[in-house]
Parts: C-alpha cells; sequence; structure tokens
C-alpha cells in the first residue's frame, strides 16, 4: 500500500483547531498526536512539521514519540489491523506459526499493509490474556487458543 495520506486543508484546520485547545492545557503533545492519528489515520513526517511549528517542539522530538508508541502510526494502517503477541506465554504455546500464517495468508510480512488496504500486521508483546494462549488481536478484538485453522477462517470472514 503507498503512503499516500490525504493532507486536505480541511483536515489541517480541522488539527489546528484541536491543536488550539490542547494548548490550553499542560502537556498538549499527546492529545495533538491523537488528534492528529484520529483525523489523518497515521501521523506521516508533513503532519509532524505542522505540529512542530504550532507547538514550537522539534520534529524530531515528535518523531521519536510517534515511532515509540505503538498506538501512533507514520504510514496509513489496513481497515483491518491485526496483531499477535509474541510475549513469551504466546510465543512458547506457538504465537510464531499463528503470526507466519497470517503473513503467508496475506502475503505480507509484520508492520505491512496489503496493497489494497485490508490489512496491516502487527506483532505485540503482550497483551493480558497469557492464559488464553496463544492470543492474537483484530481490531482490538482478542482470539485466545488460536490455531493456524482459526487464522485462516478468521481472514477469509474479514475478505468477505
Amino acid at each position: 500500500m503507498g503512503t499516500n495520506v490525504d493532507i486536505t486543508q480541511e483536515k489541517i484546520d480541522q488539527l489546528l483547531a484541536e491543536m488550539a485547545e490542547h494548548k490550553k492545557k499542560q502537556g498538549p503533545l499527546m492529545p495533538t498526536l491523537h488528534s492528529a492519528q484520529r483525523i489523518f489515520g497515521c501521523i506521516p513526517i508533513q503532519v509532524q512539521k505542522i505540529i512542530s511549528k504550532e507547538l514550537d517542539i522539534s520534529v524530531a522530538r515528535i518523531n521519536g514519540v510517534v515511532t515509540f508508541y505503538g498506538h501512533f502510526s507514520v504510514v496509513p494502517k489496513g481497515k483491518n489491523v491485526i496483531s499477535v503477541c509474541l510475549g513469551t506465554a504466546c510465543y512458547v504455546k506457538g504465537s510464531e506459526g499463528i503470526l507466519d500464517t497470517i503473513a503467508h495468508e496475506l502475503k505480507i510480512s509484520v508492520g505491512e499493509t496489503t496493497d489494497d488496504g485490508m490489512f496491516t500486521l502487527k506483532e505485540t508483546r503482550c497483551i493480558g490474556a497469557c492464559g488464553l494462549a496463544p492470543v492474537f488481536m483484530v481490531n482490538g478484538e482478542v482470539y485466545g487458543n488460536a490455531s493456524v485453522q482459526m487464522v485462516k477462517d478468521i481472514i477469509t470472514k474479514l475478505k468477505n
């Protein structure tokens, strides 16, 4: 999937209006980044430069925050975000095989989005459902005791 982000003046104006509210409170960066992620679907460098200018924070610092937190993305995410837990309990119970199956089925690697914009594949370290290991999430919904067949069925369902 290309990194084309719809950066319209209307969306910029919306971000500027929300930033004006965030600037009235202490620590406006995180609320501003959440606003930008919601408005644009990601926070590419062009948007980071706007935030930098408005908040008088370096682009390097903003980019560091954006790339540190898994919630933020510099490229658009797919309609369906699949996150596979690779924490210890899940890994021991076979989550790597689940991840490999998803990557194979979607023909993408971790961190990538399918060309049609339908799926993004991510890995995570722990989602707090260790008793259900291995687990993965689709759009925030947790699936436990995961199997290769379960993953294939869910992907098929989402494609249709």
